[in-house]
């Protein structure tokens, strides 16, 4: 097949879910060219099925719909599946192919509670109350499964030899499902992971985002009555006012890089009962587990305090936490020529609307959707912004990591505006680009057996002699836990 004739075919199909292919000096690689092809021909199937997940608004570990069909559609492609693994119901498994290379590809398909929404550019709740993907992984795990898919078919058809592996992982938002499929060595045979994630802007992710540590503190005191005999309580709710009083002391003498946030949960019931209960959930994120941990035993020793001055008991619970990102720029470089091959995003002008309208509700610059592959960029010694259990994966082996539109630039994460987006064609866009970004990826790593020893290479030098150990506590994954 000549090139002239590769492009000419694949620029219609391209076009219609908005990815442009942009000429190359080199002959395209034909089997990129037929994943990206792949993609095409499923993307009714698959925008169908990031459409149910995000009509199923299911919360970590709750996400039983969306698990189900997501492992169901890679049952019916032919995928071997092995669902409720690492102790958690809602984890699977989806596998083809044998040997080597071991390619991995990890998926996520949780909502945020109260983030329920239709998709129109104006807060409006679908289900009041309800969750929302306001992170988009309706869009991520669909996206992840279509590129394995794309893969699965190489395998079969003999065009490339090994095993392509897709991950359903639970409850990123929260618990950090990924954690407890790490302790079930479910990763340690992966030669190479892949991994994206929803964003307003396309490029290779090369930033280390942030560690964190999640954890709750308890005060127990003694009831007794507000007016009567106050003097015989000991209110579990002043000692969590000390604790956060102090925390918020704490801030100024922090380094800069360092987050703390906290939730109060239950702080007593009624007015006129010196509460003998407290619950406060704490988060502490710093740009590297190493700064993290000294300020984590800091805020702990702050509850004992707390407690001594209110006179009442206490209790520190781990719920788990999570290392920044190790970052394979091997893998990074190789993932950035297939964006410069595939182009940016094109958008319609009734998308661009949207996108304005968003920008403009919730009070952000109003230009639209910026479609563009910029430059890999340097990787920042301490880079902020979120954080993700994906870290934890890149310290058992090396990940590669995208980003993809899939909302107006400057539309705050975590928010309506995110799932409003991630439930019409601007996200569906943003969801089949990736697919295509990944699946070309991969077919490098099938294809050239130096990448995969250069970014193995590269991973064993960062890491250096560091022993990963997962900050979670014994016993089984939270699945019923009152966080909830």
């Amino acid at each position: 097949m000549n090139k002239n004739y590769l492009n000419l075919l694949l620029i219609p199909t391209l076009l219609a879910t908005g990815a442009v292919y942009a000429q190359k000096k080199n002959k395209p690689d034909p089997l990129k060219a037929e994943v990206v092809q792949s993609i095409d021909s499923r993307f009714e199937d698959l925008t169908d099925l990031s459409d149910k997940i995000w009509s199923f608004e299911e919360i970590a570990f709750q996400e039983i719909q969306s698990a189900a069909a997501l492992s169901d559609y890679a049952e019916s492609l032919g995928f071997k599946v092995t669902r409720g693994v690492a102790e958690i119901p809602t984890a699977f498994v989806a596998e083809y192919g044998s040997g080597s290379p071991i390619i991995g590809i990890l998926g996520e398909f949780d909502a945020l509670p109260g983030l329920s929404q239709n998709t129109v550019p104006t807060k409006s709740p679908l289900h009041d109350g309800a969750p929302g993907h306001g992170c988009g992984h309706n869009l991520f795990g669909v996206a992840s499964l279509g590129a394995a898919a794309t893969i699965k078919d190489l395998i079969e058809e003999g065009k490339i030899k090994g095993t392509v592996r897709f991950y359903g992982t639970p409850a990123e938002e929260k618990f950090f499902g990924k954690l407890w499929m790490i302790r079930a060595g479910l990763f340690e045979d992966v030669d190479v992971m892949m991994d994206w994630h929803p964003a307003a802007e396309t490029k290779a992710a090369v930033q280390k985002g942030l560690a964190l540590v999640d954890f709750q503190v308890e005060f127990y005191g003694q009831a007794a009555h507000a007016s009567a005999d106050p003097w015989n309580g000991r209110s579990a709710s002043d000692a969590l006012e000390l604790y956060t009083n102090g925390i918020n002391y704490y801030r100024e003498h922090i380094k800069p890089t360092v987050r703390i946030h906290y939730h109060i949960q239950d702080a007593g019931q009624v007015v006129n009962v010196v509460p003998d209960y407290s619950r406060i959930w704490v988060r502490v994120r710093d740009s590297s587990r190493e700064g993290l941990m000294p300020v984590y035993e800091r805020v702990q020793e702050m509850a004992e305090g707390a407690a001594i001055l209110a006179n009442v008991d206490y209790k520190v619970s781990l719920i788990s936490g999570i290392h920044e990102v190790l970052v394979n720029r091997t893998g990074s470089a190789a993932l950035q020529k297939n964006l410069e091959t595939l182009g940016a995003i094109s958008y319609t002008e009734e998308e661009q609307v949207f996108a304005k309208k968003i920008q403009e509700s919730t009070g952000k610059p109003q230009i639209g959707l910026v479609s563009k592959i910029e430059p890999m960029e340097e990787t920042e010694e301490h880079s902020m912004g979120g954080s993700t259990d994906v870290g934890d994966v890149s310290y058992v082996v090396p990940t590669i990591r995208l980003s993809a539109t899939t909302a107006p630039n400057g539309t705050p994460w975590h928010s309506w505006a995110v799932v409003a987006s991630g439930g019409m064609s601007i996200g569906h866009k943003g969801m089949a680009y990736a697919a295509k970004a990944l699946s070309m990826t991969m077919v490098d790593l099938f294809q050239n057996e130096e990448l995969v020893t250069n970014v193995k290479a590269e991973f064993k030098e960062k890491k250096g002699d560091y022993v990963y150990k997962g900050i979670i506590p014994d016993g089984p994954p939270p699945i019923n836990s009152n966080l909830q």
